[in-house]
């Protein structure tokens, strides 16, 4: 009997082979004069596309967005026709793939955006760090979007949804996890507005509402997904003072727009899987599509999340480095190639695309 994790789910207007979804993964290979994928992203992608649905890696919805060096843009024609190459070759191999869109806020430095301050709901540091091309450095503090600004924002996000239909992808996830810009809008720890976008919840998920508002409106409800990560305080972003009840209301922000699937991260990004009794189930109840899990599964979690009804999808970021054919190695439970510790930022082929599958690995 086959384990569910590997059969057909319907995502929105989506047909996916089966439950294993590659998680987005920042791997920082774009060119560095324009943020265009290179011809080497098509074969990165192409080899992962036994994968139900690949969500590629945050890719910024505009030049403000962008928050480190050498990751990849979904707002000029050249990025479109870059990612174009990715699509066909994805679809050529039979599989799905969507683009995440990325505004980090004020995950940012200067030097990364012609010398202007990042932008975020409140002129508040994160105290964080990134990557400028040549160095780790902390990232810059932010000034404060105006309140008139903030439709110039969601525009953004939906110019970059028709570029991701121009580029030929099977939909997109929305960025509002890790404490990047719709995250730092939604938290009071890094909202401290008095206008329509900040104090009470309802005004803090004002900006989450709008964006996926205008990116429902150019692809369809069926074709757009998010991601978020509750109980996460990646980048420092901080925990909200009432996270259940934030996040309540988040979901049925995106329960009324009806989007396709939410891509949970469950815990801490890439860390403990900790939560506060009952507050994960509480969420994930509380959503009507397709719920994709996410955050150090292994095989025996991700077939049992599944086989119980707790995730209807599991995602997987690290093992997709290592392993292009995971999902294949995982419906035969086969050995996995071991996790890299270096190669993952940056560079060409090695440590990309030199992975052996298991049919290689025969040969």
């Amino acid at each position: 009997m086959t384990d569910k994790l590997f059969t057909p789910v319907t995502l929105g207007d989506v047909e996916l082979k089966n439950r294993v979804v590659m998680a987005p993964l920042t791997r920082n290979r774009a060119k560095p004069e324009d943020d265009t994928p290179y011809a080497i992203h098509a074969e990165y992608y192409a080899q992962r596309a036994g994968a139900g649905l690949i969500i590629s890696e945050g890719s910024q919805i505009s030049p403000e967005g962008k928050g480190y060096a050498w990751t990849p843009g979904i707002h000029s024609e050249a990025q479109v026709a870059g990612w174009k190459a990715v699509t066909d070759a994805v679809h050529a191999k039979g599989g799905k793939i969507a683009i995440q869109l990325w505004h980090v806020g004020r995950i940012s430095h200067v030097s990364l955006l012609e010398g202007n301050a990042p932008v975020a709901p409140s002129a508040i540091g994160a105290a964080s760090k990134t990557f400028d091309g040549t160095q780790f450095v902390e990232t810059s503090v932010p000034r404060a979007l105006e309140e008139a600004e903030i439709a110039r924002v969601v525009d953004d996000y939906r110019k970059a949804a028709e570029n991701a239909q121009a580029a030929g992808f099977d939909g997109v996830e929305i960025h509002a996890a890790n404490g990047y810009l719709i995250d730092q809008f939604l938290r009071d720890t890094s909202n401290t507005r008095t206008d329509g976008y900040g104090g009470s919840q309802e005004n803090r998920v004002r900006f989450l509402d709008e964006v996926v508002g205008a990116v429902v409106g150019v692809l369809g409800a069926g074709r757009v997904g998010i991601r978020f990560s509750p109980f996460s305080n990646a980048n420092n972003v901080g925990i909200d003072s009432d996270t259940v009840g934030l996040f309540s209301k988040a979901i049925d922000v995106i329960n009324k727009h009806g989007l396709a699937f939410l891509h949970m991260v469950e815990g801490q990004t890439g860390g403990p899987r900790e939560w506060p009794e009952g507050a994960l189930e509480t969420l994930r109840s509380r959503f009507n599509g397709v719920y994709i899990a996410n955050n150090a599964y292994d095989r025996a979690m991700a077939v049992e999340a599944v086989a119980s009804g707790k995730a209807d999808a599991v995602a997987f970021g690290k093992l997709y480095i290592s392993n292009p054919d995971l999902a294949e190695r995982l419906a035969a439970d086969a050995p996995l190639n071991p996790l890299p510790t270096e190669g993952l930022y940056g560079g060409g082929a090695e440590g990309y695309t030199d992975y052996p599958t298991l049919e290689a690995a025969a040969a």
